[in-house]
């Protein structure tokens, strides 16, 4: 099987993916699709010799995004019926959307950069391609790579503040105070009377466990 075959291959299973992303009735189905598509994408990258964008897409975007919504869908109780009530009423603006997509992919197609026929260049048996491009983003494109880096500290920052609010109505725990508990804080001693054989109330003195300091 030659490189062009794999392509199509790819390219087949890539295309179908997304579709079924976009159409599949079950949110769950259509996170597995996109992991499908993900994966596809990356063997087309393995083609053009872009050994580091492939395994970067497989390990981040399959094995990490990925994952992360598919356990979000697992655990939210989607209504399916009311999440689609709306789509015959957005239908009109989705396919204006896509047929923008659609006119772009086409004039980008046949720009002359791309449809000059420009034959692949032949690299040597020592070369990197995970040097070249780390050569060309910290040269050539370090200042967006460290403008998208802030934005994703900004983020990241946050999300953590957005987290970390302090609510009224959560029960946070106190550390200081749990190191500072004593067994007496914890256990209580109390005399539980109890009936033997013959009738006779005795006491006796049983431990019992009561609440822990907040």
């Amino acid at each position: 099987m030659n490189i062009e075959t794999l392509f199509y291959l790819f390219a087949v299973i890539t295309v179908f993916a997304a579709l079924r992303v976009i159409t599949a009735p079950n949110p769950l189905h259509a996170v597995l699709f996109l992991v499908l598509a993900f994966v596809s994408s990356a063997g087309i990258w393995l083609l053009l010799e872009a050994e580091f964008l492939a395994i970067t897409l497989v390990l981040v975007y399959v094995g990490a995004v990925m994952v992360l919504f598919l356990f979000v869908v697992m655990m939210l109780d989607i209504n399916i019926e009311k999440m689609r009530e709306g789509f015959w009423r957005w239908l009109p603006v989705g396919l204006v959307l896509a047929g923008l997509i659609g006119v772009q992919m086409v004039w980008v197609l046949g720009a002359k950069e791309t449809s000059s026929g420009m034959t692949p260049v032949k690299h040597a048996a020592d070369y990197s391609n995970t040097k070249e491009l780390g050569r060309l983003i910290y040269t050539d494109y370090v200042y967006p790579f460290e403008l998208a880096a802030v934005l994703l500290l900004v983020a990241m920052v946050a999300a953590i503040a957005l987290t970390l609010r302090r609510r009224r109505d959560a029960r946070r725990q106190d550390i200081s105070q749990q190191v500072k508990v004593k067994k007496e804080d914890r256990l209580r001693i109390v005399s539980v009377p109890s009936a033997n054989k013959a009738g006779a109330v005795e006491e006796n003195v049983a431990p019992v466990v009561g609440h822990t300091a907040d």
